[in-house]
């Protein structure tokens, strides 16, 4: 699902028990990570909950698997995926996740303990593109 037709629904919504709702469905529609892939390397440090994150570079550009045992940190992730998936590294560099969050008004809406761990995972997403762009 792209972006922008997340911040399309999330418009739509005004209720925040729907925006919960919508959160735990964008998390189902994450690819599954395999048990294999639930190592600690693919762990995101700083998360309260577990979470995971296998990013691989195919032509240059980004695609994602992760998962969480929290449903509304997997929706969370699913959002992280559609902002970040296809881009090049100097493009997740460049591209500031937390602000669309702002947009959407969701960071104000999520514990300290969410937000830290939101902080950490687009932390690794960019750890990754930086140790991509290292190797060139």
């Amino acid at each position: 699902m792209q972006i922008s037709e997340i911040i399309e629904n999330f418009e739509l919504l005004d209720d925040w028990e729907d925006r919960y709702r919508y959160l735990i469905e964008l998390g189902r529609t994450l690819e599954p990570l395999p048990e294999e892939a639930r190592t600690p390397t693919n762990k995101v440090q700083g998360c309260v909950s577990q979470v995971w994150l296998v990013t691989h570079w195919q032509n240059g550009r980004a695609s994602f698997v992760c998962d969480s045992d929290a449903f509304i940190v997997r929706g969370l992730l699913a959002i992280l995926v559609s902002v970040y998936s296809g881009h090049t590294a100097p493009e997740i560099l460049a591209i500031d996740a937390l602000q669309i969050f702002r947009d959407l008004q969701l960071q104000e809406h999520l514990t300290p303990q969410r937000s830290n761990g939101l902080k950490s995972f687009v932390e690794r997403i960019r750890h990754d593109a930086r140790q991509v762009l290292a190797a060139t």
